[in-house]
């Protein structure tokens, strides 16, 4: 357990860690297998859900590009893989192979990148970096929770070999929805598809499972001494208060996967009720069932999801605020509160996905009023970012600018989601574009940015060396435009009444004027995607040939800066001890000789100076 004040004389009796008697001694180097592949070091492991997540984030890329093709050039051959996928139809999409396409488009998106790139990436790496401890609570069960991960993803694929089409791949939303989901005969990708899509979902939630009694065990009991709780950085608050919302929140999901694959194949009933004609079929169905328990169960899990995707984000984007301001972090308490308070509203707004469903007005409103709470946490913690930029002297380099995406972008978002917390504004907007412009500038949008600030940010000390600035202000740019012309049109398509989940909405006349703007989004889309090119370049080019980084490239506080980099097993030269909080930046105590102050330097040096 942390102590709650560092120890007064001789931190480190074992001397040197390295020598006979020191705290690192009994590390062995492992072999190639242990050290890069089944290796329970908490960052091959942090660098392995990085590098699946940013592969998995072009495979759910490239199903966007098809789907926004569609939407700009309805019916028409779908470049490059058109021909090769359609044979039957001249390359052209079929509209059961678009229902897949958005399925798992927002299923690989949400579940294989968002929130294991967060947690599994950046919590894996930075939580004991930030703590001062050397490894995991659970190193084993780290390993198991990275390598679950792939069976999940293997379920996902396999889904199209077992529906015998690659066209017939799971289509019922990344929502899943009974009865389409609950009934194998429902549509061409509601039979073994759907039923390997719930094997994965399950796999990923046991994955996510893991990570989070991992993050609370070791946040909890692996503090360095002095590392109070109000001492430590926003990023571990944020991977905290993630771990506790998966903790409590997931075993509800993973339920409920488990009851509709005990539908589809043991005969139950807990979603189908009675007296559903199944096509083919001459009797009904006998059941009892409730097809909106799955929503209610679904949405309990999923609506925190939001908070588990963006509460990690807003975390380490407080951190690189401070750093690169050069400035305290404003309201450290204040957002702490917040963080918190944002996670314990998502607990009782899950209904506001559900205003359409029929629900009882007086229920709509309890779930209105409290959804329109959040907005108080959420507003605070954008009074407090822009407080620290202000003032400050501010760094304008690849991590400010995506860090001031990620701002503007939660604001924005943000802004659009008052609409759908209110019933009758919701009624009107819920199957529409509105909803998905809101939903991609929290989520991907938001994240993203947030996480394209992280891997400039901590990429020196993962690998010793630093990006290229020069395409990181590229990629940030072209990303950052291309990213407006793609979303914003989307609020106007939504006010425009355009549905979503339409494979050709112009059949409709009223939404015939909106093809020329859905081209317009499209070749945006095909910009943004063409330009994460740029960021996989600079990723990979600066890991052999970037500039060596040293250990503390941004002189910034945090422990994980006075490690070497990239940190050998077990991190640190020595156990670091904590003596202040992580931002005391342009602090007194050693200003004007340097304007940074890390959390490990002993008082007694500057006491010692000053006389």
């Amino acid at each position: 357990m942390a102590t709650l004040s560092p120890p007064a004389t001789d931190a480190f009796p074992g001397g040197d860690p390295h020598g006979a008697s020191g705290a690192h001694a009994g590390h062995k180097r492992p072999g190639f297998l242990r050290r890069y592949v089944f290796s329970t070091d908490h960052k091959v492991i942090g660098m392995q859900f990085l590098l699946t997540t940013l592969l998995m984030l072009f495979v759910g890329g490239a199903f966007a590009l098809a789907i926004r093709w569609q939407l700009a050039y309805p019916w028409e051959p779908l470049p490059i893989l058109g021909n090769a996928l359609f044979p039957t139809t001249g390359g052209r999409i079929t509209p059961e192979f678009y229902t897949m396409l958005f399925t798992m488009h927002g299923t690989v998106m949400v579940f294989l990148v968002i929130i294991p790139i967060l947690a599994g990436a950046f919590g894996n790496f930075l939580i004991p970096l930030q703590i001062g401890a050397e490894d995991m609570a659970f190193p084993k069960l780290n390993m198991a929770s990275y390598w679950i991960y792939w069976p999940a993803v293997f379920c996902f694929g396999y889904s199209y070999y077992a529906a015998g089409n690659f066209a017939a791949g799971p289509s019922s939303g990344w929502t899943a929805y009974p009865l389409l989901s609950a009934l194998p005969d429902a549509n061409p990708g509601t039979g073994p598809a759907q039923s390997w899509w719930l094997y994965g979902l399950t796999l990923v939630g046991v994955s996510s499972m893991m990570g989070s009694v991992n993050y609370l065990t070791t946040i909890i009991n692996m503090r360095a001494p002095g590392m109070t709780l109000f001492r430590m950085p926003m990023s571990i608050w944020g991977m905290f208060i993630t771990a506790i919302l998966q903790a409590f929140a997931l075993p509800v999901l993973t339920a409920a996967s488990l009851m509709l694959i005990a539908d589809r194949e043991l005969g139950t009933c807990f979603f189908i009720p009675t007296g559903q004609l199944l096509p083919g079929e001459d009797a009904a169905t006998i059941g009892g069932g409730q097809p909106l328990l799955w929503q209610h169960l679904f949405w309990f899990y999923s609506h925190p999801a939001v908070y588990i995707m963006l509460l990690p984000a807003m975390g380490m984007v407080s951190d690189m605020l401070a750093c690169h301001c050069r400035k305290p972090l404003f309201g450290y308490k204040p957002m702490i509160y917040s963080m918190t308070a944002i996670a314990g509203l998502g607990f009782v707004v899950w209904g506001h996905h559900m205003f359409t469903s029929g629900m009882n007005p007086a229920l709509g409103m309890t779930f209105m009023v409290s959804t329109v709470l959040i907005a108080l946490p959420s507003g605070i913690k954008v009074f407090n970012w822009i407080g620290t930029i202000w003032g400050g002297k501010v760094r304008f380099n690849t991590v400010l600018l995506n860090c001031a995406a990620f701002v503007s972008m939660f604001i924005t978002g943000g802004l659009s989601g008052i609409f759908m917390a209110a019933v009758p504004v919701d009624v009107y907007f819920h199957d529409t574009y509105f909803i998905v412009a809101h939903f991609h500038y929290i989520l991907f949008g938001a994240t993203l940015f947030g996480v394209f600030a992280a891997i400039h940010h901590w990429f020196p000390k993962m690998t010793g060396r630093s990006m290229s600035e020069g395409l990181g202000q590229l990629h940030f740019g072209i990303t950052f435009l291309a990213f407006h012309g793609v979303f914003f049109p989307m609020h106007m398509l939504g006010m425009a009444g355009m549905p979503r989940r339409y494979a050709d909405p112009y059949v409709h006349p009223p939404f015939e004027n909106l093809l020329a703007l859905n081209e317009f989004m499209t070749w945006c889309a095909i910009v943004m995607g063409a330009a994460q090119l740029l960021l996989v370049a600079n990723f990979f080019g600066s890991w052999a040939f970037g500039k060596k980084a040293g250990r503390n490239p941004w002189l910034a506080n945090g422990l994980e800066w006075s490690a070497p980099s990239p940190p050998p097993h077990g991190n640190f030269d020595l156990p670091p001890v904590c003596y202040r909080g992580p931002y005391e930046y342009s602090s007194p105590v050693v200003m004007p000789d340097r304007d940074y102050l890390p959390q490990d330097e002993p008082p007694e040096m500057h006491a010692v100076r000053g006389a």
